[in-house]
């Protein structure tokens, strides 16, 4: 192969892998990354900085197997799910499928890009029960305790203010509710992700734990994630004060 030709192979496939590849980003300056808990924060993969062809790559149906994923998850008709960090709606119209016409999906995103491709691949395949939401990086934009289940996939690590978001998810969810984390396993050094883009069970269970949410399990089907599900820590009902008779 003449060497220019290697030059622009290469150069291609860092450009598909974008933010999350193994491959440093260039600039002249990087500032100091933001960490919550001794774990550095990933900076947020940009629209179009690779961002949307990364989420629609070909090979992302055999790395993260999404119908297995939400196979484990067991969504059922009537749902509503928030589907937060929706992209471009890769699994957001998986899940419309799944929770039929009497449910909703709340895909939120904190780029504008990403929702209108996000409702123009909704209506390519025409699916009317995505609702697309602006969200900001300290407030979901979810409605009080309507959410049945909040998934965020490959999105958590991104977060630049966990706590704000975690405040916001929480309320947002039912009593009876689920968050889920779709997250690249940190554990397997054979995942070919950046450490920043990796998170542990460990680690997330620390976070979330803090933050008002009860570990419940971790799913281990998939070739390179976790599937790590939390419920809503619910406050038990303040006491009334017992008036006495003077």
């Amino acid at each position: 192969m003449p060497r220019y030709m290697f030059v622009l192979f290469v150069s291609a496939c860092f450009a598909l892998l974008g933010n999350h590849s193994l491959k440093a980003q260039d600039g002249e300056f990087q500032p100091p990354p933001k960490t919550y808990m001794d774990r550095v924060i990933a900076p947020v993969m940009s629209y179009g900085g690779g961002g949307a062809d990364w989420l629609v790559r070909e090979t992302r149906e055999d790395e993260e197997q999404p119908e297995r994923m939400l196979d484990a998850l067991k969504l059922k008709q009537g749902m509503t799910v928030a589907d937060v960090g929706a992209g471009v709606g890769y699994t957001s119209i998986r899940i419309a499928k799944r929770v039929g016409k009497t449910g909703t999906v709340l895909s939120t995103d904190v780029q504008p890009e990403m929702l209108r491709t996000l409702a123009s691949n909704a209506r390519t395949f025409k699916v009317t029960n995505i609702k697309p939401i602006r969200c900001t990086a300290t407030d979901p934009k979810l409605p009080e305790n309507a959410v049945d289940l909040i998934l965020m996939v490959d999105v958590y690590h991104e977060c630049s203010d966990p706590v704000a978001t975690l405040k916001g998810l929480r309320k947002a969810l039912k009593n009876d509710g689920r968050l889920v984390l779709i997250e690249f396993r940190e554990e397997d050094p054979n995942v070919p992700i950046r450490p920043e883009h990796k998170m542990s069970v460990k680690q997330a269970k620390l976070e979330l734990e803090a933050n008002g949410f009860i570990f419940k399990e971790s799913i281990e089907i998939l070739p390179w994630q976790h599937i790590i599900i939390f419920n809503k820590k619910v406050d038990p009902p303040a006491k009334e004060e017992k008036k006495t008779e003077k």
